[in-house]
């Protein structure tokens, strides 16, 4: 089975490879167990079923995977309109995202802490709630519809705590910052929200407009699935006109232009839930790659960086598979993206 195909110099995703990823997630969008619930118990009356805590979003192990599986599955789907598996995903969107489904996932949020999901889960559901309304497809609209009370909490989390979050946090995991704004900027510019385009604005601006100097040489730790750098520099991409980002860009990572700067990580045991980021950071690297050399003007490291992309591609795309549940829940949507970010 072809995943991508080569086209000049670029990966890019095949309908059989489109088939294999919306697999992964069709067979764990409603696989109710192993689950990770991220909790906290007042009582023993909170000790209830994932299915029951999350109607819509309560397979793939964990809440977030769940979110960015279902919008795994929407955007192949709109990419791939006559692909084999489009009855099972229709079936499978319109099950979870039910109107009654999302009215139980605004009662979990309104009992939690303001910090539940921040931001990761966050991003991902404006990334959904993005790719739902962005489909021309009386699907895309009910769904969207559906999804709405969910989505205007989401984004109102984002316009309360921003303003609130004096530094920002620049781990290679989940609550990262930059990767957070990053979704929930490309969300607002969508949905024309101009309230949320300047709060993530005015924040990215605040946390990153003066970095310099960052220590790439760190990376990666042992269990990133982001690039604290790079997720940051993709960050700015989006933010800063272009005649501006290029000296941004420079001041913050120097030198990296040199041809030995950036290689994949390597991923020692795919068994291991913790080590297996590690194929995810490759992705993610590659889409902030792509991202970044979309903003650059210097043809010569506009082409190293796309390079990169594809190594970093490359290195893990062979490997996002259904042998270990502990990559294959959420590793498919990472390829996604990345493999529909190289234009």
């Amino acid at each position: 089975m072809e995943m991508y195909t080569e086209q000049a110099g670029a990966l890019i995703l095949t309908s059989s490879g489109a088939s294999h990823f919306a697999r992964l997630a069709l067979d764990c969008i409603h696989k109710e167990y192993p689950n990770k619930l991220n909790q906290v118990l007042e009582s023993d009356e909170f000790l209830l079923s994932p299915k029951t805590l999350h109607p819509a979003f309560y397979g793939c192990f964990d809440w977030h995977s769940s979110v960015h599986g279902h919008w795994m599955l929407v955007k192949l789907l709109k990419q791939f309109p006559e692909l084999a598996e489009r009855d099972q995903i229709v079936a499978g969107l319109a099950t979870s995202l039910s109107m009654e489904n999302i009215a139980g996932e605004v009662a979990y949020l309104g009992q939690e802490s303001g910090s539940w999901e921040r931001t990761y889960g966050w991003a991902w559901l404006l990334q959904l709630a993005m790719e739902l309304g962005e489909w021309d497809d009386p699907l895309g609209a009910e769904l969207t519809d559906n999804l709405a009370p969910l989505t205007q909490i989401v984004r109102d989390r984002y316009i309360e705590f921003l303003p609130r979050q004096e530094y920002p946090i620049r781990t290679g995991v989940h609550p990262n910052t930059a990767f957070g704004l990053s979704f929930a900027l490309d969300y607002a510019r969508s949905a024309g929200d101009d309230e949320l385009v300047q709060s993530v604005t005015e924040a990215a601006l605040r946390y990153y407009g003066n970095d310099k100097n960052c220590p790439l040489s760190w990376e990666p730790s042992g269990e990133d699935f982001l690039s604290p750098c790079f997720e940051e520099a993709a960050l700015m991409a989006r933010v800063l006109p272009s005649d501006v980002y290029g000296s941004w860009l420079a001041a913050f990572l120097p030198g990296l232009s040199a041809a030995d700067a950036l290689v994949p990580a390597n991923v020692s045991d795919r068994s291991d839930p913790k080590i297996v980021h590690l194929d995810g950071l490759n992705l993610s690297r590659a889409w902030e790659l792509y991202s970044i050399s979309s903003r650059i003007n210097d043809e010569n490291l506009k082409a190293q960086f796309r390079s990169w992309a594809r190594d970093h591609l490359a290195a893990s795309l062979p490997h996002v598979a259904s042998e270990h549940y502990e990559g294959s829940h959420w590793l498919g949507s990472f390829a996604v993206y990345a493999l529909t970010r190289n234009d």
